[in-house]
């Protein structure tokens, strides 16, 4: 039986759609999205999520006495199966956008998304899809979540024999990488990954100290009102921040600029603590949401527990949408059929991920 309705797959599938909607450029309903109020956005509630899920599994196992290596066996054996979707999702995409390109005979739809070096050098860029190191637009968070998966028992062998050093090693590294800078490279195209690993491993790490209920998150718990009274400014600086455009100039500012800058790719410390504060903010609002409106708790949470396989339909979706939109260009009623239609698909993903696991057993 799936698990019951709970605050963090109901978060996680909130930001499932959203990212679904984001994922489409110019869609009317992209301007509903809570990036439009806050400075993060859903991938950073995607990442913290899972370093909390992570967490919440090391606890389940028997904290920091239980055996620490089914634990990893485990989490490699997640890390293979979020490899594998990302390379069966970025091949599809890939077909997708060559099927639109010759059934359209638009040669430019096949430079969608950083996807002109598989078509003008494919042998080399399949290579680079394989090794991670080639990476489409929209389809580089799982990337990012593979890595975090392979080093995540490091965590957990951190958090099990000296517990105190985890989050201060997390933010060192974080901090090293943003005064360098540096990050993970791509090839063959010269580049870097969207998502620097290096940095957002901070936010996974918060993500699973938090969600325990010792050391850093016993803290938390203990102090939450005082944490709020602290957010509710920050918070309310970001909409102001937000409103009226006053990010920092990226020629103005001191170096190392990456302190100072709003950077999604290396996870700056201004979206960072904005996350935190939101994070802190609205800790329990899923209790009044639950409350009040049942009937939004039950399907967002079915998208969370199966949020693999519903992030990968909602990628090849946004996909999709952006084709649609291209092909009858964007209106109201295009938009709003994109994201009906694919809304029930996401939700069909979810069911039919549970009704065939139910088959299994």
């Amino acid at each position: 039986m799936p698990r019951e309705a709970n605050a963090v797959d109901f978060w996680r599938g909130f930001a499932l759609i959203s990212i679904f909607i984001n994922h489409v450029p110019g869609m009317y309903w992209e301007h509903f999205t809570h990036r439009n109020f806050s400075i993060s956005d859903s991938a950073e509630l995607f990442v913290f999520l899972a370093g909390w899920s992570l967490g919440l599994l090391v606890s389940a196992s028997g904290g920091r006495q239980g055996g620490a290596m089914p634990l990893a066996f485990r989490l490699g054996g997640r890390s293979v199966q979020i490899y594998t979707a990302h390379i069966l999702i970025s091949s599809l995409a890939l077909a997708m956008l060559a099927g639109v390109a010759y059934l359209t005979e638009t040669s430019l739809i096949l430079e969608w998304h950083n996807a002109a070096a598989f078509f003008q050098d494919p042998a080399h860029t399949q290579i680079g899809i394989v090794l991670l190191t080639h990476q489409l637009g929209y389809f580089d968070i799982l990337p990012l979540y593979v890595v975090l998966m392979l080093i995540a028992p490091a965590f957990v062998i951190i958090d099990r024999f000296a517990a105190p050093l985890l989050v201060p090693l997390s933010l060192l590294l974080y901090v090293l990488a943003l005064a360098t800078p540096f990050t993970a490279p791509t090839w063959p195209v010269e580049g870097q990954w969207f998502f620097n690993p290096f940095t957002w491993q901070a936010l996974f790490v918060l993500g699973f100290v938090l969600s325990r209920d010792e050391g850093v998150g016993h803290f938390v718990r203990c102090n939450i009102r005082r944490i709020r009274q602290v957010a509710v400014p920050i918070v309310l600086a970001g909409l102001l921040i937000i409103a009226f455009d006053l990010f920092p100039d990226p020629t103005k500012v001191p170096e190392p600029k990456l302190f100072f800058v709003n950077g999604k790719s290396y996870l700056t410390p201004m979206r960072l603590i904005q996350f935190l504060a939101m994070a802190a903010l609205f800790s329990s609002a899923y209790s009044l949401i639950a409350r009040f409106t049942p009937w939004l708790t039950g399907p967002l949470s079915k998208l969370g527990r199966n949020s693999l396989n519903v992030f990968c339909v909602g990628s090849l979706l946004s996909l999709s949408g952006q084709i649609i939109r291209f092909l009858y260009a964007g209106s109201l009623t295009v938009d709003t059929i994109v994201v009906v239609v694919g809304v029930a698909l996401l939700w069909l993903t979810a069911w039919l991920s549970e009704w065939r696991r139910r088959l299994g057993h």
